[in-house]
């Protein structure tokens, strides 16, 4: 069978990265009026919309959103592979681009508070390396939780596991 990326990766896949504790994923939560929760339920159900016949392994992602006035709003996506492998792409860059295209932007006001990833395994997976890059662009410090099937976390901020962020500076 064809294997995703993310399913390479496997248990190991944060084995080298600081994981947050427990109190500063609270801390984060509070501060953000986010809800645990909810982000898990929006990506385990964006993950049941993934279309997946190759790797059977559907990914969904929830970007926690802050518009200008303090409305949440939360951004979904789910993977879409393809049959010429390499046009596949992954949940997190569904929602990240998704947000974009509905005008969320993180440089007009809108402000991109965390982002959650479900996959359907006992392991937690982490964003593949182009999302972690794409994410980047836009916060190069979001907190990312990863929850496996049963409804366990892990989370990390993007720059614990991408600490050498390319950025492009423009004129």
């Amino acid at each position: 069978p064809i294997l995703a990326s993310s399913q390479l990766r496997g248990k190991e896949g944060l084995s080298l990265a600081r994981l947050l504790t427990e109190e500063e994923l609270k801390g984060i939560l509070e501060r953000s009026g986010l809800d645990l929760r909810e982000l898990y339920e929006a990506s385990k159900s964006a993950s049941e919309r993934a279309y997946a016949p190759y790797s059977s392994f559907p990914v969904g992602a929830a970007l926690a959103v802050r518009d200008p006035n303090g409305t949440l709003i939360i951004v979904t996506g789910a993977n879409v592979e393809n049959a010429s492998y390499g046009l596949s792409i992954c949940a997190e860059r569904v929602a990240v681009f998704k947000a974009i295209s509905e005008g969320y932007h993180p440089f007009k006001g809108y402000q991109w508070e965390m982002i959650a990833i479900y996959t359907p395994t006992e392991s937690f997976t982490p964003p593949c390396g182009a999302c972690r890059q794409v994410l980047s662009e836009f916060r190069g410090d979001i907190p990312i939780v990863v929850f496996n099937l049963k409804g366990e976390h892990k989370a990390y901020t993007l720059d614990d596991i991408l600490p050498f962020q390319f950025k492009f500076k423009v004129k």
